[in-house]
């Protein structure tokens, strides 16, 4: 069987007691039932709701069918004193039955570790930018994954706010600067524009590129 490696989300629920493991590569089921102890599938794209957060993986192979339902509710553990920010439901079968077990649980996206670092800005929309283009020095960026919080600078005045992470997916939210007032030719205006604009990142040896569907937006530089 492949490792799995480096889930995105992961899942879970009790009575009777399973879990869920999203990875890129693939997708894995455990659980105290009989005949599903370990059920292994290849990763797919899941199903999406166009109006609401949901999204399902319908999952087959030689002796398990399984559809996962990922709703962004809020999910409370019937047997730990913890909230996750997804409800999750987990339909599990035999091929050879007709009747799927019916399994609700809870989960949450897991922030790829990468991202956890400061991060220096070299490209805003595609121009690269220096010190000269902001008060002292260039914005940079600090991602914490274990509390899907940022913090930095903005060109000018000091920023922090929440991230929020679906796989690929990435948005800054919640964001607050200080007051200061800036120059005129200052950009941290177009830089924070931009941040509150990007869905989506990549990251490529020490560069992380933020987007939207209209293109490229930030391209950042890993401070050592």
């Amino acid at each position: 069987m492949k490792e799995i490696v480096k889930p995105y989300f992961k899942a879970g629920g009790n009575e009777p007691f399973w879990n869920i493991e999203i990875a890129n590569n693939q997708i894995l089921f455990t659980s105290l039932i009989e005949g599903f102890e370990k059920v292994q599938f290849d990763h797919v794209d899941p199903i999406r709701v166009m109006d609401a957060n949901v999204k399902t993986y319908r999952l087959k192979n030689n002796d398990v069918s399984l559809n996962i339902t990922i709703s962004q509710k809020e999910c409370s553990d019937t047997m730990a004193d913890k909230v996750s920010s997804y409800s999750v439901r987990a339909d599990i079968k035999k091929n050879t039955e007709k009747e799927y077990q019916l399994l609700n649980g809870c989960g949450n996206y897991i922030a790829d570790y990468r991202l956890h670092d400061i991060w220096s800005l070299d490209y805003l929309k595609g121009k690269k930018v220096t010190s000269e283009n902001f008060a002292k020095q260039k914005p940079y960026i600090e991602i914490n994954n274990a509390e899907n919080t940022f913090m930095g600078y903005a060109g000018c005045n000091t920023v922090n706010g929440k991230i929020f992470t679906e796989n690929k997916l990435l948005r800054f939210t919640d964001v607050i600067t200080t007051l200061k007032m800036c120059l005129p030719n200052n950009e941290e205006t177009a830089f924070l524009q931009a941040l509150q604009s990007a869905t989506a990142y990549k990251i490529e040896q020490n560069s992380l590129t933020l987007s939207n569907p209209s293109g490229d937006l930030l391209v950042f530089r890993k401070v050592d």
